[in-house]
């Protein structure tokens, strides 16, 4: 199978061979180096690699942390389509993504990694699906990061497990160490009358903000989604706001936990003015009992809200974006989401995966999608089973062994429901049940062994 994107419906469901126990990728070498790298070298952040800007492919191959993170080094083998992420909490799973993040972006999303106390000479490398690599050190002198040379002409989105969300677009972010250089109109701005009109370099949402809209030095950035969501309403369906708005419609579809016209199909309503102090009106969802508007909606309806309209607004802001630059729109989108069940039901968590990976694969036509996401729920790996393909989909896992976080690639296989997920080797539990019951078994297991071997 090639990695070119294909619709869900369309992939592999034949049963998925097992491949080889992955080793364990995350104890210390001697000299605490990951083990050699397939590809082209890498290059430091300050080094030649900084000239390659947007090249062929965004798809993140591998990437090594040495001297940083829960781990003295972890090096991860990546998959082009889906990278899932378990294992216990505290373990580096968010922490993996953050760095994904900045290695794709140039920024931080939260606070940044930090070396382990008494690390020598901690760095991040990566290598892109393309073969192009890049290696970034920590200056200890300067309390940073050197910068990664290389940017994907990729939109890169990620979910965070806070209701937050982060995104960086070629179109509209600039490189980050041109942000920290003095504003010179004639270089760094999008108009020469204004000494505010910098492109960012990255965009980041609390969710607030996602809801009213986001300002900069007296531009939007964002209107949010309860303006941008009436306003598409309104329009004719062949203007852009209208395809929008068409767009919306169709993803708050596929994300719904029951997207085949059900009583649980999240339909949009009809706009509502609310307050008397305010005078907008605000959107609304169809729950089947009657339309409630969308700032009263639970929390996991609200995060699948927030979702599908950031995933709508960023790419038809990319597309917008281009047209204005007179360049063609991106074909990569690599997607990130921390803890992809978050606040949602099993019958829900059973859907999210696959929906979400549907919704981003029909952008465009030509669209191709790299996703990473982090998951603590079997319903969410049983939910992967039809459509997991082992050529280019991986799943990990981080464990604790002998006092030392271990990053493991699980080989693929099937194992039916959920309970059966929660004693497979990506959860690792010894029964699925409560500890009392486990308890009670493991006690009548042993004296029945007892009896046995006393008779």
């Amino acid at each position: 199978m090639t990695c070119d994107v294909v619709k869900m419906a369309h992939l592999s469901s034949s049963p998925c061979g097992v491949r080889p126990h992955g080793q364990h990728i995350g104890a210390a070498r001697p000299d605490r180096r990951p083990a050699a790298r397939h590809g082209p070298p890498l290059a430091d952040g300050l080094g030649a690699a900084s000239t390659f800007w947007y090249r062929n492919s965004a798809m993140l191959r591998a990437l090594d942390l040495v001297e940083v993170g829960p781990a003295p080094a972890l090096h991860l083998e990546l998959g082009r389509r889906l990278n899932v992420m378990t294992g216990d909490n505290g373990l580096g799973k968010s922490f993996v993504l953050d760095v994904i993040w900045w290695a794709l972006s140039g920024s931080w999303a939260g606070s940044p990694a930090w070396p382990l106390v008494g690390a020598n000479e901690p760095e991040v490398s990566y290598r892109m699906d393309s073969g192009i690599g890049n290696t970034s050190r920590f200056r200890f002198e300067s309390q940073e990061w050197s910068p990664m040379g290389t940017r994907p002409r990729a939109i890169v989105l990620y979910a965070r497990a806070d209701g937050s969300f982060a995104l960086w677009d070629p179109a509209r972010n600039l490189e980050p160490e041109d942000y920290k250089r003095p504003r010179d109109a004639k270089k760094t701005t999008l108009f020469a009358t204004s000494d505010n009109t910098r492109r960012p370099p990255a965009y980041f949402f609390d969710p607030g903000e996602i809801l009213e809209g986001k300002l900069d030095h007296g531009k939007t950035l964002c209107n949010g989604l309860i303006r941008d969501w009436v306003s598409w309403q309104e329009k004719k369906p062949e203007t852009q706001g209208g395809r929008a708005f068409r767009h919306l419609c169709d993803a708050l579809v596929q994300l719904s936990p029951d997207p085949q016209g059900g009583a649980e199909t999240i339909r949009v309503g009809k706009p509502v003015r609310l307050f008397v102090d305010d005078t907008r009106e605000f959107p609304t969802i169809d729950m089947g009992y009657g339309e409630v508007p969308i700032i009263h909606a639970s929390a996991g309806m609200r995060r699948i809200i927030s979702l599908a309209y950031l995933i709508v607004w960023a790419w038809h802001e990319h597309v917008e974006a281009s047209r204005l630059l007179k360049q063609e729109p991106v074909s990569e989108l690599v997607f990130l989401v921390d803890e992809v069940e978050n606040h949602l039901h099993p019958e829900w968590q059973r859907r999210i995966a696959p929906a979400l990976l549907r919704v981003l694969e029909a952008l465009a036509p030509s669209m191709r999608v790299q996703a990473h996401l982090t998951t603590h729920a079997p319903m969410v790996l049983a939910s992967l089973e039809p459509h997991f393909d082992p050529e280019q989909d991986k799943l990990f896992v981080f464990e604790l062994e002998a006092r030392a976080v271990a990053l493991r690639e699980v080989p693929w296989a099937r194992f039916g429901d959920a309970s059966r997920w929660l004693t497979s080797p990506a959860f690792n539990l010894h029964q699925a049940r409560s500890l009392e019951a486990e308890q009670a078994i493991d006690d009548a297991s042993a004296l029945m062994r007892d009896s046995w071997m006393g008779s």
